[in-house]
């Protein structure tokens, strides 16, 4: 398997960036340079990111999950069997509602729409509580990163049909996220969970922010509920949404 793309490179860190698995999971790594620590953003293949760290001379410190579907977490217990208990895991709370448990984590507990800050090695970074995708889903913004995770993908947003999606939950996250990234000052790139086509059919893995915030479709829908309610992206009649309908239906 090839090395990931060197992204971002300031006086304070790296941002690494490699596609994983079958569902086109984007997996990030950041490099604080003043301690040669690393933290990983929902890691798809443990092993993976822990040899590209070896192979860099860094300290593999902490996980930070966006949220808790399987493809956003299948690396976790890898990276936990080879490193144990040196590594500080963090997630919402929120995403216990939708049947997320560990015994690693340090839970985020922040209020939905609000933020908490989050810090490893020298570096700062704001999370963002932006529920709909799952109840507890962050975005991770600061040090010229936005990492959206499945809340939203470079031309889209996260489908809102599965276990725990809630579609106007996604719909404020949006509208909370843009005013947010409106705001932010200096150069920023926006990384998203997945890499999907936009509608010139470009499949690009990340962009940047002035870009990001011309062409994608959810954030210039959000403000108007009937333009919302048509995207073609927020539900599919798939195997994974049969899948959520039944476990709906034991919690009733």
């Amino acid at each position: 398997m090839s090395n990931p793309s060197l992204v971002l490179e300031t006086d304070k860190l790296l941002l690494f960036q490699q596609e994983l698995g079958e569902w086109d999971n984007l997996n990030h790594l950041i490099i604080c340079k003043s301690s040669s620590q690393a933290c990983i953003i929902d890691p798809f293949d443990g092993q993976y990111w822990y040899d590209f760290c070896q192979k860099q001379g860094v300290t593999l410190t902490d996980i930070w999950l966006t949220h808790t579907h399987w493809d956003h977490i299948k690396g976790v217990s890898e990276l936990f069997s080879i490193l144990g208990n040196s590594l500080n895991l963090r997630c919402h709370n929120l995403e216990q509602e939708r049947g997320y448990q560990s015994n690693h984590a340090t839970w985020w507990d922040h209020d939905e729409f609000s933020v908490t800050k989050e810090t490893f090695g020298a570096l700062e970074f704001s999370i963002y509580c932006t529920p709909g995708h799952t109840p507890g889903h962050v975005t991770v913004i600061g040090n010229g990163l936005v990492i959206t995770g499945d809340c939203l993908f470079l031309g889209s947003c996260g489908r809102t049909d599965l276990f725990g999606g809630d579609p106007e939950q996604q719909r404020k996250s949006v509208i909370y996220l843009k005013e947010i990234l409106q705001s932010l000052t200096g150069n920023y790139v926006v990384l998203p969970g997945h890499r999907y086509e936009l509608s010139d059919g470009s499949k690009p893995t990340y962009s940047q922010l002035g870009d990001f915030l011309q062409v994608n479709q959810a954030i210039n829908t959000a403000h108007d509920k009937s333009l919302w309610d048509q995207l073609p992206f927020l539900a599919f009649d798939d195997n994974m949404a049969e899948q959520a309908r039944r476990q709906r239906a034991k919690q009733s």
